[in-house]
């Protein structure tokens, strides 16, 4: 899933812990909890593999 916007976003991970993380990524994001991968660099707007909560 691809976001909107280019700010920041509260994303759900399937293990149900919430982060928040910026929107434009120029690094692979991991969970903080389970150690997934919840956001890939594409050159613009990350790709999301995560439930986007909110955006900011």
């Amino acid at each position: 899933m691809e976001n909107k916007k280019s700010g920041f976003l509260k994303v759900k991970c399937e293990c149900g812990n919430e982060q928040v993380i910026f929107g434009k990524l120029a690094s692979e994001v991991k969970c903080t909890k389970c150690d997934a991968v919840i956001g890939q660099p594409t050159g613009g707007k990350a790709a999301i593999s995560a439930e986007i909560v909110e955006t900011y």
